[in-house]
């Protein structure tokens, strides 16, 4: 009996950590790592599995639960039209479209659109949330569980830019960052009820960044990490305590990531912490003014950590110093951050060119290019060996085809 019992947790937790999820902006841990993911290399016509039509317009980036990619849109004159879709993995076929009315504040700069952030997902449920801050949870067929209106419940809480944090789920609570000049608020939500667990002020001033997460060491449990002009906070899931900050400001676009205990701030270009012995406090490790990121997030692979300029150069970086080693001119503009994967950086440019990037300790090589014709703003989502990336237009999903 006692082996039995050890097998079902060894299930249990294997399942719950499953490589071809990606459940949340960024993936699972929120830091554009895909873990254990084989992605093609050579991308091309060829390595297209599918692409389907997409109604309306859309920024968020793709999720991926088991065999369902999730993704959100917004449609109609006012983009008062809200969208949540599944799609067959597989084969790309529209499973559900379920539609909503907006209840907050619609406008947003042309180059954004209601539905900027990206959804998450527990794998029993879908959390979708959008520029109007209404925040929808349905199950993974489309049925309504709970709608909360922040926008209605907090009219001031909005910006005329539109609004854009994603949100994570941390065990039972879905935390979502509400941040403008007029009022902000940081909110965690009971998963199942859709109830308000908590609710802390913010800095009032307009903020674009995600939470992302601290996973859990030692003693110490999860944490949010919520980002904004002043710093960085971590935030307890459960209570919306703040457990430690770091106070030496951060950009209100790229957000942070957190790779093996380290978190990497665009903060003063780029700033890398780790929380202290008694988890209550943190300690600089580096700051680089060179590693300074434009819109895309800090991803981390094989040593270095990546960040990408407004002009498009990709920049390496010791993670141990902070040091530039190498940087690579690239095609841009980019918005969205790259996946990292099997040794390789996955990147799309906001005209749609696609560039896998091989890097080493000296120099980085585009190993492939792939133009698509079509303005991409998201970031990619990896799952099961593949790629999926959306326009306004299309979603791709991309795998070795044999």
């Amino acid at each position: 009996m006692k082996r039995l019992s050890l097998i079902l947790a060894f299930l249990t937790t294997a399942s719950s950590t499953q490589a071809e999820d990606w459940r949340q902006f960024r993936g699972n841990q929120g830091n554009s790592i895909a873990t254990g993911e084989n992605l093609p290399t050579e991308l091309s016509g060829g390595s297209i599995a599918w692409k389907v039509e997409l109604p309306g317009r859309g920024v968020s980036s793709p999720i991926a639960v088991k065999d369902q990619i999730l993704l959100t849109a917004s449609s109609g004159y006012d983009e008062d039209r809200l969208h949540v879709m599944s799609f067959d993995a597989a084969t790309g076929e529209l499973q559900w479209d379920r539609q909503f009315q907006a209840t907050g504040r619609t406008g947003c700069h042309e180059k954004m659109c209601v539905a900027t952030p990206t959804p998450a997902s527990d794998g029993e449920r879908v959390f979708a949330f959008y520029s109007s801050n209404d925040l929808i949870c349905t199950d993974m067929a489309g049925n309504l569980q709970w709608y909360r209106g922040l926008g209605a419940e907090y009219p001031n809480a909005s910006n005329s830019l539109g609004m854009s944090s994603s949100l994570i789920v941390i065990g039972t609570t879905v935390v979502a960052q509400v941040e403008s000049d007029a009022e902000a608020f940081a909110i965690g939500v009971d998963t199942v009820s859709g109830e308000t667990k908590w609710k802390i002020d913010r800095p009032r001033k307009a903020n674009w960044t995600s939470p992302t997460i601290m996973p859990a060491s030692g003693n110490t449990p999860a944490l949010a990490l919520l980002q904004s002009s002043a710093g960085l906070a971590a935030v307890d899931p459960e209570t919306g305590d703040v457990v430690w900050e770091f106070g030496d400001g951060a950009s209100t676009i790229p957000s942070s990531s957190v790779i093996d205990g380290t978190v990497f701030i665009p903060s003063n270009g780029l700033t890398t912490v780790k929380p202290a012995a008694d988890g209550k406090s943190v300690e600089q490790v580096w700051n680089s003014s060179n590693l300074s990121p434009s819109t895309p997030s800090p991803v981390v692979l094989n040593g270095l950590t990546f960040t990408v300029n407004s002009a498009g150069a990709l920049s390496a970086g010791s993670i141990e110093t902070g040091e530039r080693v190498w940087q690579l001119r690239l095609k841009g503009p980019f918005s969205g951050t790259p996946v990292v994967s099997n040794g390789h950086l996955f990147f799309f440019n906001e005209k749609g060119l696609a560039f896998v990037v091989k890097p080493s300790a000296d120099k980085g090589e585009i190993v492939s290019e792939l133009d698509l014709g079509e303005t991409i703003l998201c970031s990619p989502a990896a799952s099961n060996n593949a790629l999926f990336i959306r326009s306004d237009g299309h979603l791709w999903k991309f795998a070795e085809q044999f």
